[in-house]
This record gives C-alpha cells, sequence and structure tokens, in this order.
C-alpha cells in the first residue's frame, strides 16, 4: 500500500492551515511522478485570508518605516541561509537546474534588500512658496489590503518583486502563487514570520480561477499585480478594474535566444519551445 502524497497548505494569519475540499498533484518534472498534492482554495479560504490581512493591517500601517524595514533586513539574511533549501525546493516543482534556481534566488534577494530601504524611499516632498502664502508637501500613503498573483516559471523571484515592498510600504499582502510550484513561495512566507514580519501581514493561498475570482472582486483588496500569459493579464486587469481595483498586469514577456549555424537545431527548438523565447536564425 503506498503512503499518501504530502500536503502543502495554505499560510494565514502566521498558521499552516487547510482550506477547500480540492487539490492538485505537484509534479517533480525530472522523473514526471507526482510527489506532493497542493490544496486548491475555495472562495471561504480566501476570505479569511483577506479578514487576517486586514486584520492586521491598521497595526503594520502605524508601524515606523524603519520597523518595516528591519524586517526585511532579517529576512535577507534568513534567505541567505537558507537558500539551499529553497533552491532544491524551486528545483524540485520547476524543474530548471540548481544553478539557474541560485540565480533566481538572488535576484529576488535583491528585491528584499532594495525593500529594506523604506525609510529613505518612503519621504516625501515639502516646497515653500508655491504661491503667494502657500507650501505644498506630498507623502506616501499605504493602501490595505493588496495581493499577487505569480507564474510558474520564478516561483522565487517574481513572488519577491511584489510582496516585500508593498509590506515595506505598509501594506498587508496576499499570495496566490502557482499551484505547480508551490512549496518555495510558502517556505519564503514562513521565513518571513521568522524574520519579524507579524501573522496575517504576508498571506499565501494556492488555488485556481475560483481563488484569483475572489481575490479580484473582494472590496477590501484594494490592488493586484500579476505576470503570466497575455489572455490571463488582460482578464486580470479588466476585471480587477472593473471592481475598482489599482491592477498590474505583466503578460506576454519574451527572451531572445540565438541558434548558431553548428547546433542541433531539433535538440534546439525542443530546448526552447514553450518558454516564451523569441528564436533568431
Amino acid at each position: 500500500m503506498t503512503s499518501p502524497l504530502p500536503t502543502i497548505p495554505h499560510l494565514i494569519g502566521g498558521q499552516r492551515v487547510a482550506g477547500g475540499n480540492r487539490s492538485a498533484d505537484v509534479f517533480n518534472p525530472a522523473t514526471g511522478l507526482a510527489e506532493k498534492r497542493v490544496l486548491l482554495a475555495d472562495k471561504l479560504t480566501v476570505e479569511a485570508a483577506i479578514a487576517n490581512a486586514q486584520a492586521a493591517y491598521p497595526a503594520w500601517r502605524n508601524t515606523p518605516p524603519l520597523k518595516r524595514a528591519r524586517v526585511m533586513s532579517q529576512l535577507k539574511v534568513l534567505l541567505e541561509q537558507h537558500a539551499d533549501e529553497l533552491c532544491a525546493l524551486v528545483t524540485a516543482e520547476h524543474g530548471k537546474v540548481l544553478a539557474d534556481s541560485s540565480g533566481e534566488l538572488q535576484r529576488g534577494i535583491e528585491n528584499v534588500e532594495y525593500a529594506s530601504y523604506a525609510p529613505e524611499l518612503l519621504k516625501g516632498e515639502h516646497s515653500k512658496n508655491v504661491g503667494p502664502g502657500m507650501d505644498s508637501w506630498s507623502e506616501f500613503q499605504a493602501l490595505g489590503v493588496t495581493a499577487g498573483i505569480t507564474p510558474f516559471n520564478f516561483p522565487v523571484m517574481v513572488p519577491l518583486w511584489m510582496w516585500p515592498m508593498a509590506v515595506a510600504c505598509g501594506n498587508t499582502f496576499i499570495l496566490k502563487p502557482s499551484e505547480r510550484d508551490p512549496s518555495s513561495a510558502l517556505r519564503v512566507a514562513e521565513l518571513a514570520l521568522q524574520a519579524g514580519l507579524p501573522p496575517g501581514v504576508l498571506n499565501v493561498v494556492h488555488g485556481d480561477k475560483e481563488a484569483v475570482d475572489t481575490l479580484l472582486t473582494d472590496p477590501s483588496v484594494k490592488a493586484i499585480s500579476f505576470v503570466g500569459s497575455t489572455p490571463i493579464a488582460e482578464y486580470i486587469y479588466a476585471t480587477g478594474c472593473a471592481h475598482g481595483k489599482r491592477v498590474q498586469a505583466l503578460g506576454g514577456a519574451k527572451n531572445h535566444a540565438v541558434v548558431m549555424p553548428d547546433a542541433d537545431i531539433p535538440n534546439a527548438v525542443s530546448a526552447v519551445d514553450g518558454c516564451g523565447l523569441w528564436l533568431v536564425w
């Protein structure tokens, strides 16, 4: 009798939790075998994450930027200490070689480092005498609950594009990573808690369209960031904007590759097919 596959849960309010009656296999591309199962959040599960983020927002918004930045600085240290573990998770679920996983993680760590500069980045401006007897100033204000929907190809880096800056600026965040390689995003979120991020500031929910639509339509979510295919980017943008949210939707990115005349053409085509590359012959 085979043992059941390990189950990947959600992270809501600082705790690993179950949620939803559906799950999906998580495959190891090197073997083609399902090695884990990930829970797929239903509407109630996503709403629980939103409620936790909403509850955590007032205290986090009022936390001084310097203290928020110190969490990012500590997270950078922890990511470096756990680099081998995180890269192994990426490789086991995505299939990229360890060297590529390491490069991806390093780029993500650079984003965390940038977020640690929040006290300087959040400074406003003050101008005297812009008019007779008038001064002018500007300041940055947190939005509230924000969310990110991230793709399969960079399961560590793309989430770290999004939530570190969002939370460093005083927002709370709900991350919906790709259900095909979810473990590394969940582990990074747990390291953020270890670094001092209060429970509820960052929540991770796994899921498919049901989870995405809940984030897009719930009025408590003020902004959405997305990276993925162009058709889904168009859907995210249209639906989120229709519900009054700020939306950043990045779709259809392409990289370039040059195939030299002496290359094995069938193997070269196979290697880059489906990877979002423009070929130059």
